[in-house]
């Protein structure tokens, strides 16, 4: 059964407390001891005006909190020996709210008025002895609200915390479970699709160099290997990606190297070529590892600069990065991140991948990624 169909809305829970809140403290108020004439009208507005701002005391908090304290110093200073529970419920939600100090402050204030107004306006020879009684019970339930506001704020505050660290463990296990798939779809699909393309191009290819007629049943084998390929780097691409951010490209990648230039890494760009439109597939993965390359030589490296060089060919984008620092190994790749998914990432793409240390000192990363036929 669904629990929160029966859910009671927020405004009605509101509206039934504040009219209750208000019910009791004019029953209260009006059978008791209390003044007559303009005093005891006064008073009584005063009473249902304190019990009724609480209907606002989730929006407002800090008003209502003033509110019902002007109220309870009101019906007081007008004959009304009535505890202030509309306050009492007020310091509650602005505690709940967050407000500990300005409440506490409030509170402190309130005190010190109620104790004034009883010494200035209650008669009789007992006057400070009631007094004295009504500001330690007023204390006592001021602190019970207190502590009752505070504890309901940080069961709460728990609550939220388990469910974002639920949340986050929800996906960080949906994106791990994405990438064992894109590595196993890779693994047991990518080389097989490749050699069927190969294999078909070649026959296709041998075919018409000796002139004969191309079956056309090779023709489709080879087509069918193309947009095999192609489909199979869009799934890959598509379950690497979190979907949390912009995809980005060739064309942010001066902007990731301006980030980089300052973190103290004197970073040049270098563009080669004709530059022109290439398949989405290969913008990102481009950036991906332009953006891999500069990390890890601003982390591990201890260099103090480097380079990028992005060469547009005729059927062929590369990809170079290089930098003077120390050449010493990465830390361990994991699946997804690091030199690990720069491989993953190219050979997917059909493309090629070399990682290695410069004989004089620093690293080198170059890539080179199809462009013809890519999607």
């Amino acid at each position: 059964m669904d629990k929160g169909r029966f859910a009671v809305p927020a405004r009605v829970t509101d509206w039934s407390i504040a009219a209750g809140v208000a019910a009791l403290l004019l029953s209260t108020g009006l059978s008791g001891p209390h003044p007559a004439g303009g005093r005891e009208l006064l008073g009584t507005v005063l009473l249902a005006a304190g019990g009724l701002a609480l209907v606002a005391r989730r929006r407002t908090p800090l008003l209502v909190l003033a509110v019902t304290g002007l109220c309870a110093v009101g019906y007081q200073a007008a004959g009304f020996e009535v505890l202030a529970v509309s306050y009492l419920v007020a310091v509650y939600g602005a505690v709940r709210a967050g407000h500990r100090a300005v409440t506490l402050v409030a509170s402190v204030g309130l005190l010190t008025a109620l104790h004034l107004t009883a010494l200035v306006f209650q008669d009789g020879h007992a006057r400070e002895v009631v007094t004295q009684a009504r500001s330690t019970l007023e204390i006592a339930w001021l602190i019970a609200a207190f502590a009752t506001g505070e504890a309901v704020r940080q069961a709460e505050r728990r609550a939220d915390d388990a469910e974002r660290t639920r949340e986050e463990t929800a996906r960080r296990r949906a994106g791990e479970e994405r990438l064992r798939i894109a590595r196993e779809l890779h693994d047991s699909l990518t080389h097989q699709i490749s050699v069927i393309k190969v294999q078909s191009e070649v026959a296709v290819h041998v075919a018409r160099r000796r002139g004969e007629l191309v079956p056309e049943a090779l023709l489709a084998i080879q087509e069918a290997g193309r947009e095999a390929s192609r489909e199979l780097r869009a799934t890959l691409e598509a379950l690497r990606d979190d979907d949390t951010t912009p995809p980005h490209g060739l064309d942010h990648i001066p902007d990731l190297v301006k980030r980089f230039r300052t973190t103290a890494l004197e970073t040049t760009l270098t563009i080669e070529g004709h530059p022109h439109a290439v398949p989405a597939a290969v913008g990102r993965t481009a950036y991906r590892i332009v953006q891999e390359s500069l990390t890890n030589v601003a982390r591990h490296a201890a260099a103090t600069a480097a380079s990028v060089l992005i060469d547009y060919r005729p059927d062929t984008l590369a990809i170079r990065v290089d930098d003077n620092g120390k050449a010493t190994p990465r830390p361990a790749p994991t699946s997804g991140l690091g030199l690990l998914g720069m491989h993953e990432r190219v050979t997917a793409l059909g493309g090629r991948l070399r990682t290695e240390p410069h004989s004089a000192g620093g690293f080198t990363v170059q890539a080179e990624l199809p462009t013809n036929g890519a999607s």
